[in-house]
């Protein structure tokens, strides 16, 4: 059996991440259900326990999965969730703190959607996605690795912006003007690409906040937003009987 069509250039592991997510947002394993076991998985995928270990190991500390002993690993309960306030640009954020703001592109192409973003942004998977990888600095300090899917059809035009002169929020607000978004809020350690392009150690706790956005009933853009815990802070102020923004 194949894992992801179209991406066997990616490593094993996250092969197997992409399958389990896949079904898990598909709704095959909801909530709570017992998922495959590592033996289960190794005959079905054709991978090493090892492999499939790793997949399982990183999904859970992602918080997408939980591991009982003795009883398996089982698709986690929704996090409880508080609202963040505006989307912002962040230029604009740190501009009004009276610091210089820059950024720098380590990411601008179009590629196949793996499953976690084909199943967020309701696209198959192996259709063609726009990706965007930009550090965002404050007085030349990385406040924040954006790391943003983009579908095609709500912003044709997103791969041909310059970026060194706009942020993706410029653009995309006037391509696809939002009507719904969704966040979910996480605190991670940082993988080694992402310590470096924010020039901390790989210890340093962070701040993970995943957006996806709509405009109308067409999904726009799922992003990653990941900022080093002691650079940065969401906060929001809310009146009695404020609605979620």
């Amino acid at each position: 059996m194949t894992v992801s069509q179209g991406v066997e250039s990616l490593p094993a592991y996250q092969q197997v991440k992409d399958y389990i997510l896949n079904r898990v947002l598909r709704g095959d394993w909801p909530e709570g259900e017992r998922v495959p076991s590592e033996n289960e998985l190794t005959r079905t995928l054709g991978f090493s326990r090892m492999t499939v270990n790793r997949a399982l190991r990183e999904l859970t500390a992602e918080g997408w999965l939980t591991r009982t002993q003795g009883a398996g690993t089982f698709v986690a309960k929704s996090r409880p969730q508080s609202a963040v306030l505006d989307i912002r640009n962040i230029a604009d954020e740190i501009r009004e703190r009276g610091h210089d703001y820059t950024s720098e592109i380590h990411l601008l192409r179009a590629e196949p959607a793996g499953a976690v973003e084909a199943g967020l942004l309701g696209m198959a998977e192996g259709a063609e996605v726009f990706h965007s990888l930009i550090v965002h600095y404050e007085n030349r300090i990385p406040v924040q690795l954006e790391d943003r899917f983009v579908n095609p059809a709500s912003a044709p035009d997103y791969l041909q912006q310059d970026f060194s002169s706009i942020t993706p929020y410029e653009y995309l607000v006037k391509a696809a003007p939002l009507s719904e978004a969704e966040h979910v809020i996480q605190a991670i350690l940082p993988d080694r690409e992402t310590a470096r392009l924010l020039a901390i150690p790989r210890e340093a706790p962070c701040l993970l906040l995943k957006r996806t956005t709509w405009s109308g009933d067409r999904s726009v853009t799922y992003a990653r937003l990941i900022h080093p815990g002691d650079r940065y802070q969401l906060w929001g102020r809310f009146g009695s009987g404020q609605t979620e923004r």
